[in-house]
């Protein structure tokens, strides 16, 4: 018995009880379904989500909680003077629980470490057996309730429909709750680092080293967390990104919706949305070997020192890739506004030319707006081309023919590894996560009054 096993189960029960509760739905009305109050299929529908949602929601407690009260059950059975350890040492222990399971005495020789593995597996398939049995029960009870109640008067339709209002309502309740909770634990690190680190000293700070000293005579420790030169790298790449993504995308949406034929844009249009689905990591090989090496000599040809690593290889290859968040969003922007539009400033002698700037840019504004909107977080959040091409070296510095490094670059390198969450290094990418949180927000918030002040109103 897997977890696989049952999902298919489960989602076999409730095809099969679409299939017989819509069967029957004809059959009470000897296949006169306009005497049905509700369509057959909605009596389908309405079965098999009373059997499906339930046996969902007890399979995911299992998925989610199990596997927390098997460790639980099984570190509660160790020896006194195996279990009385630290949360860390009961981690490892765990960890070695796990490898006796997968490997048996290949992993280990200690008799209390196999035994709680004995245990552990024997508690693991009874759980997966409870959990089959309970969805299997919780399924046919609400195959029977479903049935029972199929009659041709039965609003299966209405039914059917306030249980899925109820289950987008609980999606978007959910969606809020972990938003809400992403914001708390960023502000509740965020402020364990202030209490240890001055917010002054962070936000102003023109140096950043977070490696802290362990010892007084420690070198090259000196734990100073200025995020200024993190947030101006940050800031000079996602410019130069901007800077290429932004007209190349959107004179590609004006040119894809205005002047190029159905050929064109049956082949233009796909390609350049390829561009959106290939690694990050090939555009961050491409920057490393191609363009920064490129633009290295280049420079030397002029007499213009360009480091190996630089602000403009990251920028000018983000950009490109990035330019089909620009060009699609701002293409559908553009295709939705009412070609009414077009064809009155047309009839008035407009130009096509005045016609794309001064009717259909001006209608398609938010969307367009929010195309730049995306692709800046975008830009912002990238971390592997940054890392390949424009180096970690937190370096504050407007010229992008120098290495910097982002926020996104430090925070990945700040929680890789085995890290203490009690100690400022640590804790400051909460910090850094908190601030570019704060930043985006304020972008949000701007872009939205400045689409309110220069949108255009058409009746």
């Amino acid at each position: 018995m897997t977890n696989f096993t049952i999902f298919i189960v489960i989602a076999v029960m409730a095809m099969i009880s679409f299939a017989l509760v819509r069967q029957k739905s004809v059959a009470i009305v000897g296949g006169a379904t306009q005497q049905l109050h509700s369509l057959p299929r909605y009596h389908g529908y309405y079965a098999a989500v009373r059997v499906f949602a339930p046996c969902l929601f007890l399979f995911l407690l299992w998925i989610i909680g199990g596997e927390t009260v098997i460790e639980n059950l099984v570190v509660a059975g160790l020896p006194d003077s195996v279990k009385n350890v630290s949360g860390d040492q009961i981690s490892l222990i765990l960890n070695r629980i796990q490898l006796a399971v997968q490997h048996g005495e290949a992993s280990t020789t200690d008799a209390n470490i196999l035994a709680a593995a004995d245990k552990y597996s024997s508690l693991y398939n009874k759980g997966l057996w409870a959990t089959f049995s309970l969805t299997l029960a919780v399924g046919l009870l609400g195959y029977y309730l479903s049935n029972s109640r199929t009659h041709a008067d039965y609003r299966a339709r209405n039914s059917f429909e306030k249980t899925i209002s109820v289950a987008l309502a609980a999606s978007s309740f959910l969606a809020v709750v972990v938003t809400l909770g992403i914001v708390a634990s960023l502000i509740f690190e965020s402020l364990r680092f202030f209490q240890q680190v001055p917010i002054q000293d962070f936000l102003f700070g023109l140096h950043w080293s977070p490696q802290t000293a362990l010892r007084a005579d420690q070198v090259a420790s000196v734990g100073a967390f200025g995020s200024i030169p993190l947030f101006a790298g940050t800031f000079l790449i996602s410019t130069l990104a901007m800077l290429v993504a932004g007209p190349i995308g959107l004179f590609a949406a004006i040119y894809l919706t205005q002047y190029a034929n159905r050929t064109v844009r049956a082949v233009a249009k796909p390609v350049l949305e390829i561009l959106a689905g290939v690694p990050t990591v090939v555009y961050g090989f491409f920057a490393a070997l191609t363009v920064a090496p490129m633009l290295r000599d280049a420079g030397g040809a002029i007499g213009v020192d360009v480091a190996s690593e630089s602000a403009l290889a990251a920028g000018l290859v983000m950009g490109v890739m990035i330019i089909p968040f620009v060009s699609s969003l701002s293409d559908d922007a553009i295709t939705a506004v009412p070609s009414s539009l077009k064809d009155g400033s047309f009839a008035l002698g407009a130009t096509k030319a005045e016609t794309i700037t001064q009717v259909l840019l001006p209608a398609a504004l938010p969307g367009v707006v929010g195309a730049f909107l995306l692709a800046i977080s975008r830009a912002i959040g990238e971390t592997m081309i940054v890392v390949m091409a424009a180096g970690m070296r937190p370096n504050l510095t407007a010229n992008p023919l120098e290495a910097v490094t982002t926020v996104t670059v430090q925070i990945v390198a700040l929680l890789t590894g085995d890290q203490e969450f009690d100690s400022p290094k640590t804790l400051s990418a909460f910090a850094l996560g908190l601030a570019l949180f704060v930043i985006t927000l304020l972008l949000n918030v701007a872009a939205l009054r400045m689409v309110r002040k220069y949108r255009e109103a058409y009746d």
